[in-house]
């Protein structure tokens, strides 16, 4: 009877034939006895508890079927309780190499006493674990290859004669499979050549690395090698790497890749695009260089405001790596790359691998452990730690070890100041900045206004955590107005109180938040959170672009205004708004800014200040103070006077005299023809 899928296998009774002297399949019927129920007929599916085996069956197609007769062409077991009592089991298998009959597949250790000294020998080897019970090498052995000395060492120190007599027997089967492998590994090693097809031998998992990237010198860890056909460059080595990296969190180590294209015949190990360091001409020299780097490196981890100067590693539309040529203050700063850059940091393993039954006590004193996020001499309140918010105590981080040091990245994640760009910082190429003290003293402003915007900028730094408003996280920043006439310092006092504060400066412009209400929002966002967490200076200037009175007639403007109320209402930091047109501005604004100041124009005292000021920083003049005060009667701003003097610089150094008077003055008269003209 034919069955659906779907329906469950039911035992069915079958039909039985009915003769005529009334005999049911050779029984007599009765009305007496009744017939078996057809419960008692049908067995429950999976309830009989008994096991059924089935064998695999090929046909002469190799075809594959199942069928429950045993097969009778199975040869017995060869790995039985006999076998079982042998120290060493050699695998054998049909060699095509026309030098002999038969090679080695694959060997079985199970000498107990042989797993103890082969755990000794191939410490830290990745892929094997000595202790297991049934301990199997394949061919070609790359770890007795790799720890060929060690083996030969082990057996001449060894003092236990039956331990002797184990690690004799395994040295004398190695020896004659792998003599070819390993005397060919000590040839290309004397004349420093290696051929393609044994790059492996001179590979040594967890040997130190040189590779040059970006023109510079790079150590890494050797992970593990393999042979492979690439896509687009053919055959080729790949080289396996880890490199230490931060990821603003905590040190650990990152996969990297490289490919030893093939190549016909031998040639020079340290000519490889990726090579043990210990073939270098040089070791000891890259060596000390690469320490020396890796405690810079080691140094930068957390937040640091520094100076860039050279080409960094930025992406293009496309994730390439491309170089970006930066000349301008910089931040050093993992952790806020990662958060601003989703998905751009590398997965890191940990620098020592621990153990599940490890204590909570080894567990602390790992080399993964670390302090906090940040140098404690940085200046800044820094978020705990994740790690200590789980411990609920203080971890102290383990200093990196010399290997560790030698193998650390060249590349700091960080941001530029000036082009605004998250970017990747050789670690060589970072320098102290060079604060100019001089710049908030030459600031042309009243004394006491001058004290009172520096006060309320150090204290906001020290103190934005003692006041609150009734909503947690809501108005501890500070927002200074600074409004006037253009040229008259109001951008000048922002730039100077950071570099008095040695903090950074970030200067918000309409490009950095785009045009639309939702960029807006967007970017002002990120940039006011950055901003906050470096304790930076924000400066927005000529404001009123963003912050004009709203309309019932533009939408999107009143959208961008309302975005700017909200936001900063919860902006921590330190914010400098500068505009010329303070009428224009939206009239909300003036419940959320704390200090208004207006920049009266600059008279004759003023102008004469700014005129020495600029004329002292280094302008080689025969200027007499009289001249100077001639100078100052020309009713111009502050930035006017920098351009004639830039312009008066110009024709003196092109007349081969310092500045002069006349110099100053033949710029002040073409300024003012050219003004008349335009009127």
């Amino acid at each position: 009877m034919a069955r659906t899928m779907d329906a469950p296998p039911i035992a069915s009774v079958e039909k039985t034939e009915v003769k005529s002297n009334g005999a049911v399949n050779g029984h007599t019927k009765s009305e007496d006895k009744p017939t078996d129920t057809k419960e008692e007929e049908v067995t429950k599916v999976g309830m009989e508890c008994d096991l059924k085996n089935l064998y695999q069956k090929e046909d002469d197609r190799g075809r594959h079927t199942w069928t429950d007769k045993y097969p009778d062409d199975l040869d017995e077991a060869a790995e039985n309780e006999i076998t079982a009592r042998y120290a060493i089991l050699v695998r054998n298998k049909k060699s095509f190499d026309s030098r002999k009959k038969l090679e080695i597949d694959s060997i079985v250790i199970q000498s107990p006493l042989l797993k103890n000294v082969l755990t000794k020998v191939l410490k830290d080897y990745p892929g094997v674990t000595p202790t297991l019970k049934r301990l199997i090498f394949q061919a070609p052995f790359n770890a007795f290859v790799h720890r060929w000395t060690e083996l030969t060492k082990a057996l001449d120190q060894q003092e236990d004669k039956e331990t002797r007599k184990h690690l004799q027997l395994l040295y004398n089967v190695l020896e004659a499979e792998l003599r070819d492998i390993i005397a060919a590994k000590a040839d290309y090693i004397k004349n420093k050549v290696i051929t393609f097809e044994h790059l492996w031998t001179i590979f040594q998992p967890g040997a130190t690395l040189y590779t040059e990237e970006w023109g510079r010198d790079c150590g890494s860890k050797f992970s593990n090698g393999n042979y492979f056909e690439h896509a687009k460059y053919g055959p080729c080595y790949g080289v396996n790497t880890q490199k230490v990296d931060w990821d603003g969190d905590r040190f650990g180590y990152a996969n990297h890749q490289h490919l030893v294209l093939a190549y016909g015949g031998t040639r020079p190990i340290a000519s490889l695009d990726a090579f043990p360091l210990e073939f270098h001409p040089e070791q000891k020299k890259i060596q000390a260089a690469l320490l020396k780097r890796g405690k810079l490196f080691e140094k930068f981890h957390g937040y640091h405001y520094k100076y860039y100067k050279g080409f960094a590693i930025g992406k293009n539309m496309c994730g390439q790596d491309i170089k970006v040529t930066v000349d301008s203050r910089i931040i050093i700063d993992t952790f806020a790359y990662g958060k601003f850059n989703p998905n751009s940091l590398p997965h890191l393993g940990p620098l020592k691998i621990k153990s599940k039954a490890s204590t909570e006590e080894e567990d602390s004193e790992d080399e993964d452990c670390f302090d906090s996020e940040y140098d404690e001499d940085d200046g800044i309140d820094t978020p705990s730690n994740s790690h200590d918010s789980v411990a609920g105590k203080e971890i102290k981080r383990i200093p990196l070890t010399d290997t560790q040091l030698i193998h650390c990245t060249s590349l700091l994640k960080g941001y530029t100041l000036k082009t605004k760009r998250w970017l990747s910082f050789f670690v060589d190429s970072v320098s102290e900045i060079i604060f100019n003290s001089s710049a908030f003293s030459s600031l042309v402003l009243p004394p006491d206004q001058k004290e009172l915007i520096l006060a309320f900028a150090e204290s906001q730094v020290k103190y934005k955590n003692t006041f609150d408003d009734v909503i947690s996280g809501k108005g501890k920043g500070i927002i200074m107005l600074l409004s006037g006439g253009p040229g008259i310092g109001k951008t000048l006092t922002a730039e100077s109180v950071a570099e008095n504060m040695k903090t950074p400066l970030y200067m918000m412009s309409a490009g950095d938040l785009g045009v639309k209400s939702s960029e807006v929002e967007s970017s002002l966002t990120t940039i006011l959170e950055m901003v906050a967490k470096w304790n930076a200076v924000l400066l927005l200037d000529e404001c009123d672009v963003f912050l004009e009175a709203r309309s019932a007639h533009d939408l999107e403007r009143n959208k961008i205004v309302s975005i700017f109320l909200r936001t900063l209402e919860y902006y921590e930091g330190i914010l400098f708004l500068t505009t010329n047109r303070v009428k224009n501005m939206d009239p909300a604004f003036q419940s959320r800014i704390h200090i208004s100041m207006e920049y009266p124009g600059l008279d004759k005292t003023s102008r004469m200040t700014v005129w020495k000021n600029f004329i002292e920083r280094g302008v080689s003049h025969e200027l007499s103070e009289e001249e100077i005060g001639k100078l100052a009667d020309v009713e111009i701003n502050g930035r006017q006077i920098k351009n004639v003097l830039k312009t008066g610089q110009l024709l003196a150094c092109h007349k081969g005299v310092p500045l002069q008077y006349s110099h100053l003055r033949t710029v002040l008269n073409v300024e003012r023809k050219e003004a008349e003209t335009e009127e």
